[in-house]
C-alpha cells in the first residue's frame, strides 16, 4: 500500500481551531478600545468587524453548524429504525433504555458530586465582588411528567421538522418494532431503510470536509468578541469547572469503562478525539451526533442496533458537563452571597440536577435551566447566574466534548452487556483512521 502522507482530519482540525483562536485574540488585540474594527484606507475606513468578524467568520460558522445540523435527524431516525428493526427481540430494547438511562444517571450524580467537593476545597466565590443590579430572567422548565407525556409525537412530521429529538426516537423505535414484527414486508422497507442508511453516512463523510474552515470560522468569531478581562475576574471559578471536567472526563469515564467492560480506557479516549473536537467548536451534542455516532460504531467497534439508541438518547438527556458547572456554581454563588449550605442542601443539589438532566431535555439553554432549578431548590438567589454567564460559553464547549465522550462510554458499556460489540475494532488502531483517510485532503 501506498504510504498516505496527506494530512489526517484531526490535524486539520487542530490547525484550524489554533488558527481561528490566535486570529480572533489578534483582532481583538489589535482593535482594542473600537467596536467597529476600522482600518483606515484613504477614501474610506474598511469595517473589519462588520465585513470579517460579523460577515466571513459567522457565515461560514453558521454553515458548519447548519450542514451538521441538517443530517442529525435523518440519521438518528434511519439509523435507529435500522437497529431497532435488526434487533432479534425486540423486548431487549426495554434492557436498552434500562441500563442506559441508569447509567447516563449515575454518570451525572457522580459529576456533580465532584464537581461539588472540588469547589468546596477550593472555594472560587471567596473574595469575589458582587456586582450591582444583577438579573436573571429564569425560564420556567416543564414537569417531569410533561416530559413524558411530550415524548409521544401527535405529529411524526412535525416532530422531525422541529428537532424534537424525544419525540424522534420514540416514533422511530416504534416504526422500528412494527418492521422487526411485520415480516417479509418489514424485511423489504428495512432493506430500503439500509440503503439509506449508508447514504446518509455517506453524507457524514463528506460533510466533515467542512470541519477544518467551520471550526476556523466559529474560533476566530468567538475569540474576537469573547471578553478576555471576565475570565481573568472569575479565574478560579473558570478554572475550577475546567478541573472538574476533565477529572470527570480523564479519570471517571476510565474508571467506569475500566470496571464495567475491561476496556482500555487509553484507547477510548484516543479514538474520542474528533468527535470531541467537533463538540468543543459546535457547543452542541445534537448537532455533534453525525460524528459520534460514527465514532461510535466504526471507531469504537458498538454495532448499530445499540448506537443508533443510546446516541440520541445521551444526546437529548446526558448533561454530565452541565451538572458539573451547577455543582461549581452553586458553591460559588453560595459563597458569593455568603450564604451557608448544610450537607442536606448539597445532597439536595445532587438529587435535584440528576433528576433535572431528564426532567428539562430539550429544552433551550438548558444549562442555565437546570441551575435555576437547582438554585431555587436550595433557597439561593437566582440572580447570581448573572455572575457566570460572561464565561459560560467558552465553558459550554468543553461541557459538551465530556457531555459526547459520555455518550460513547455509556454506549460501549450498553453494546458490551448486550454482545453487540465488536473487539477487534475497538482495538484496531487503522479503525481510529478510517474516518480520518477517508476525508484527508
Amino acid at each position: 500500500m501506498q504510504k498516505n502522507n496527506k494530512m489526517s482530519l484531526t490535524t486539520r482540525i487542530m490547525l484550524g481551531m489554533l488558527a481561528g483562536i490566535i486570529l480572533g485574540l489578534s483582532l481583538q488585540a489589535l482593535f482594542s478600545g473600537q467596536t467597529e474594527y476600522l482600518i483606515p484606507l484613504g477614501l474610506f475606513d474598511f469595517p473589519v468587524k462588520s465585513f470579517l468578524v460579523d460577515g466571513l467568520f459567522h457565515v461560514g460558522g453558521q454553515i458548519f453548524i447548519a450542514s451538521l445540523q441538517m443530517l442529525v435527524v435523518p440519521l438518528v431516525f434511519i439509523s435507529l429504525v435500522c437497529g431497532t428493526c435488526s434487533l432479534s427481540d425486540p423486548k431487549t430494547l426495554g434492557r436498552l433504555g434500562g441500563k442506559s438511562i441508569a447509567l447516563y444517571l449515575m454518570t451525572t450524580a457522580i459529576a456533580i458530586t465532584v464537581a461539588i467537593t472540588l469547589a468546596l476545597i477550593i472555594a472560587p466565590g471567596i473574595g469575589q465582588e458582587l456586582p450591582s443590579n444583577a438579573s436573571y430572567e429564569v425560564q420556567e422548565a416543564p414537569t417531569f411528567a410533561q416530559v413524558i407525556i411530550n415524548m409521544f409525537p401527535t405529529n411524526p412530521i412535525n416532530a422531525m421538522a422541529n428537532g424534537n429529538m424525544l419525540q424522534i426516537i420514540v416514533f422511530a423505535l416504534l416504526f422500528g418494532i412494527a418492521m422487526a414484527l411485520c415480516g417479509e414486508p418489514g424485511k423489504r422497507v428495512a432493506k430500503v431503510f439500509d440503503d439509506l442508511n449508508t447514504v446518509v453516512l455517506k453524507l457524514v463523510t463528506i460533510l466533515m470536509n467542512l470541519a477544518p474552515y467551520g471550526v476556523f470560522c466559529l474560533m476566530a468569531k468567538l475569540f474576537t468578541t469573547i471578553d478576555i478581562k471576565l475570565i481573568g475576574s472569575l479565574a478560579k471559578y473558570f478554572f475550577v469547572v475546567l478541573a472538574a471536567l476533565f477529572i470527570h472526563a480523564l479519570i471517571n469515564y476510565s474508571i467506569i469503562l475500566k470496571v464495567l467492560t475491561g476496556l482500555s480506557p487509553i484507547t477510548f479516549l484516543k479514538k474520542m478525539k474528533d468527535a470531541c473536537m467537533f463538540a468543543f467548536s459546535t457547543s452542541s451534542s445534537s448537532a455533534t451526533m453525525p460524528v459520534t455516532l460514527e465514532t461510535a460504531t466504526k471507531k469504537l467497534g458498538a454495532h448499530n442496533s445499540v448506537a443508533s439508541f443510546t446516541v440520541p438518547l445521551g444526546a437529548t438527556i446526558n448533561m454530565d458537563g452541565s451538572a458539573i458547572m451547577q455543582g461549581v456554581a452553586t458553591v460559588f454563588i453560595a459563597q458569593v452571597y455568603a450564604i451557608d449550605l448544610s450537607i442536606a442542601d448539597y445532597l439536595m443539589v445532587i438529587l435535584t440536577a440528576t433528576l433535572a438532566s431528564v426532567g428539562t431535555a430539550g429544552v433551550p439553554g438548558v444549562g442555565l435551566v437546570m441551575l435555576a432549578m437547582v438554585l431555587n431548590q436550595v433557597g439561593l438567589p437566582v440572580e447570581g447566574i448573572f455572575l457566570i454567564i460572561g464565561v459560560d460559553r467558552l465553558l459550554d464547549m468543553t461541557r459538551t466534548a465530556v457531555n459526547v465522550t459520555g455518550d460513547c462510554m455509556v454506549t460501549c458499556i450498553v453494546a458490551k452487556s448486550e454482545n453487540e460489540f465488536d473487539l477487534e475494532t475497538f482495538n484496531d488502531p487503522e479503525a481510529a483512521k478510517e474516518l480520518e483517510e477517508k476525508t484527508s485532503l
